[in-house]
Protein backbone atom coordinates (compact mmCIF):
# COMPACT_ATOMS: atom_id res chain seq x y z
CA UNK A 1 0.00 0.00 0.00
CA UNK A 2 2.75 2.26 0.28
CA UNK A 3 2.65 2.62 -3.44
CA UNK A 4 -0.71 4.34 -3.17
CA UNK A 5 0.76 7.03 -1.01
CA UNK A 6 3.55 8.07 -3.31
CA UNK A 7 3.26 11.13 -5.53
CA UNK A 8 4.66 9.35 -8.49
CA UNK A 9 1.80 6.88 -8.39
CA UNK A 10 -0.74 9.65 -8.37
CA UNK A 11 1.06 11.47 -11.17
CA UNK A 12 0.94 8.25 -13.17
CA UNK A 13 -2.78 7.85 -12.43
CA UNK A 14 -3.40 11.49 -13.40
CA UNK A 15 -1.36 11.09 -16.52
CA UNK A 16 -3.29 7.98 -17.51
CA UNK A 17 -6.61 9.74 -16.88
CA UNK A 18 -5.36 12.74 -18.86
CA UNK A 19 -4.18 10.51 -21.71
CA UNK A 20 -7.51 8.64 -21.58
CA UNK A 21 -9.44 11.90 -21.79
CA UNK A 22 -7.23 13.31 -24.56
CA UNK A 23 -6.90 10.07 -26.53
CA UNK A 24 -10.65 9.43 -26.71
CA UNK A 25 -11.43 12.53 -28.90
CA UNK A 26 -8.22 12.03 -30.88
CA UNK A 27 -9.14 8.40 -31.50
CA UNK A 28 -12.68 9.49 -32.40
CA UNK A 29 -11.20 12.02 -34.86
CA UNK A 30 -8.80 9.48 -36.32
CA UNK A 31 -11.55 6.86 -36.49
CA UNK A 32 -13.92 9.39 -38.07
CA UNK A 33 -11.25 10.43 -40.56
CA UNK A 34 -10.50 6.80 -41.40
CA UNK A 35 -14.23 6.00 -41.70
CA UNK A 36 -14.70 9.04 -43.97
CA UNK A 37 -11.76 7.99 -46.05
CA UNK A 38 -13.06 4.41 -46.23
CA UNK A 39 -16.48 5.77 -47.29
CA UNK A 40 -14.86 7.93 -49.99
CA UNK A 41 -12.84 4.92 -51.19
CA UNK A 42 -16.01 2.78 -51.18
CA UNK A 43 -17.85 5.50 -53.13
CA UNK A 44 -14.95 5.75 -55.59
CA UNK A 45 -14.95 1.97 -56.00
CA UNK A 46 -18.73 1.96 -56.58
CA UNK A 47 -18.35 4.73 -59.16
CA UNK A 48 -15.48 2.88 -60.80
CA UNK A 49 -17.58 -0.32 -60.86
CA UNK A 50 -20.52 1.58 -62.36
CA UNK A 51 -18.22 3.17 -64.95
CA UNK A 52 -16.70 -0.24 -65.72
CA UNK A 53 -20.16 -1.77 -66.18
CA UNK A 54 -21.21 1.16 -68.38
CA UNK A 55 -18.01 0.81 -70.40
CA UNK A 56 -18.67 -2.94 -70.80
CA UNK A 57 -22.23 -2.18 -71.91
CA UNK A 58 -21.01 0.44 -74.41
CA UNK A 59 -18.32 -1.93 -75.66
CA UNK A 60 -20.90 -4.68 -76.19
CA UNK A 61 -23.22 -2.22 -77.96
CA UNK A 62 -20.44 -0.95 -80.23
CA UNK A 63 -19.37 -4.51 -81.02
CA UNK A 64 -22.99 -5.34 -81.90
CA UNK A 65 -23.19 -2.24 -84.10
CA UNK A 66 -19.87 -3.18 -85.72
CA UNK A 67 -21.18 -6.69 -86.49
CA UNK A 68 -24.38 -5.20 -87.92
CA UNK A 69 -22.37 -2.75 -90.03
CA UNK A 70 -20.16 -5.61 -91.27
CA UNK A 71 -23.30 -7.59 -92.18
CA UNK A 72 -24.71 -4.56 -93.99
CA UNK A 73 -21.43 -4.12 -95.87
CA UNK A 74 -21.49 -7.80 -96.83
CA UNK A 75 -25.10 -7.46 -97.98
CA UNK A 76 -24.27 -4.33 -99.99
CA UNK A 77 -21.27 -6.03 -101.61
CA UNK A 78 -23.36 -9.12 -102.42
CA UNK A 79 -26.12 -6.94 -103.88
CA UNK A 80 -23.55 -4.98 -105.91
CA UNK A 81 -22.09 -8.23 -107.27
CA UNK A 82 -25.57 -9.48 -108.15
CA UNK A 83 -26.40 -6.18 -109.85
CA UNK A 84 -23.10 -6.19 -111.73
CA UNK A 85 -23.65 -9.77 -112.92
CA UNK A 86 -27.21 -8.90 -113.99
CA UNK A 87 -25.97 -5.79 -115.83
CA UNK A 88 -23.26 -7.81 -117.58
CA UNK A 89 -25.83 -10.43 -118.62
CA UNK A 90 -28.24 -7.73 -119.85
CA UNK A 91 -25.43 -6.01 -121.74
CA UNK A 92 -24.41 -9.29 -123.37
CA UNK A 93 -28.03 -9.97 -124.35
CA UNK A 94 -28.46 -6.45 -125.76
CA UNK A 95 -25.17 -6.78 -127.64
CA UNK A 96 -26.29 -10.12 -129.10
CA UNK A 97 -29.64 -8.59 -130.12
CA UNK A 98 -27.91 -5.59 -131.67
CA UNK A 99 -25.46 -7.81 -133.53
CA UNK A 100 -28.32 -9.99 -134.80
CA UNK A 101 -30.24 -6.91 -135.99
CA UNK A 102 -27.14 -5.50 -137.68
CA UNK A 103 -26.42 -8.87 -139.30
CA UNK A 104 -30.01 -9.05 -140.57
CA UNK A 105 -29.78 -5.45 -141.82
CA UNK A 106 -26.49 -6.25 -143.56
CA UNK A 107 -28.05 -9.33 -145.19
CA UNK A 108 -31.00 -7.23 -146.35
CA UNK A 109 -28.65 -4.58 -147.76
CA UNK A 110 -26.63 -7.26 -149.53
CA UNK A 111 -29.81 -8.80 -150.96
CA UNK A 112 -31.00 -5.37 -152.11
CA UNK A 113 -27.59 -4.66 -153.63
CA UNK A 114 -27.76 -8.00 -155.45
CA UNK A 115 -31.22 -7.12 -156.76
CA UNK A 116 -30.00 -3.68 -157.80
CA UNK A 117 -26.98 -5.24 -159.54
CA UNK A 118 -29.15 -7.80 -161.33
CA UNK A 119 -31.54 -5.02 -162.39
CA UNK A 120 -28.62 -2.89 -163.55
CA UNK A 121 -27.17 -5.80 -165.54
CA UNK A 122 -30.62 -6.56 -166.95
CA UNK A 123 -31.18 -2.92 -167.92
CA UNK A 124 -27.73 -2.73 -169.46
CA UNK A 125 -28.42 -5.95 -171.40
CA UNK A 126 -31.76 -4.56 -172.57
CA UNK A 127 -30.13 -1.28 -173.61
CA UNK A 128 -27.40 -3.16 -175.45
CA UNK A 129 -29.98 -5.45 -177.09
CA UNK A 130 -32.10 -2.46 -178.12
CA UNK A 131 -29.07 -0.64 -179.51
CA UNK A 132 -27.99 -3.75 -181.39
CA UNK A 133 -31.52 -4.31 -182.68
CA UNK A 134 -31.69 -0.71 -183.85
CA UNK A 135 -28.49 -1.06 -185.75
CA UNK A 136 -29.52 -4.33 -187.29
CA UNK A 137 -32.95 -2.98 -188.17
CA UNK A 138 -31.51 0.25 -189.49
CA UNK A 139 -29.07 -1.62 -191.60
CA UNK A 140 -31.51 -4.27 -192.85
CA UNK A 141 -34.88 -2.46 -193.15
CA UNK A 142 -35.98 0.44 -195.16
CA UNK A 143 -38.02 3.34 -193.78
CA UNK A 144 -41.39 1.90 -194.70
CA UNK A 145 -40.70 -1.37 -192.91
CA UNK A 146 -39.38 0.56 -189.92
CA UNK A 147 -42.53 2.73 -189.77
CA UNK A 148 -44.75 -0.38 -189.96
CA UNK A 149 -42.76 -2.05 -187.18
CA UNK A 150 -43.07 1.07 -184.99
CA UNK A 151 -46.82 1.25 -185.60
CA UNK A 152 -47.22 -2.42 -184.69
CA UNK A 153 -45.18 -1.94 -181.50
CA UNK A 154 -47.34 1.05 -180.51
CA UNK A 155 -50.53 -0.92 -181.06
CA UNK A 156 -49.18 -3.86 -178.99
CA UNK A 157 -48.11 -1.54 -176.18
CA UNK A 158 -51.46 -1.50 -174.27
CA UNK A 159 -51.59 -5.31 -174.31
CA UNK A 160 -48.04 -5.64 -173.04
CA UNK A 161 -48.52 -3.08 -170.26
CA UNK A 162 -51.54 -4.84 -168.79
CA UNK A 163 -50.13 -8.36 -168.84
Amino acid sequence: MSLLLTAQFWVLIGFLIFVGIVIRPVLRGITGALDGRAERIRTSLDEARALYEEAQHLLAEYQRKQREAAREVDDIVAQARTDAERMVKESEEKLAETMARREQLAKEKIAQAELDAVAAVHNAAVDIAIAATRRILADKMDEGQQAALIDQAISDLPNRLHS
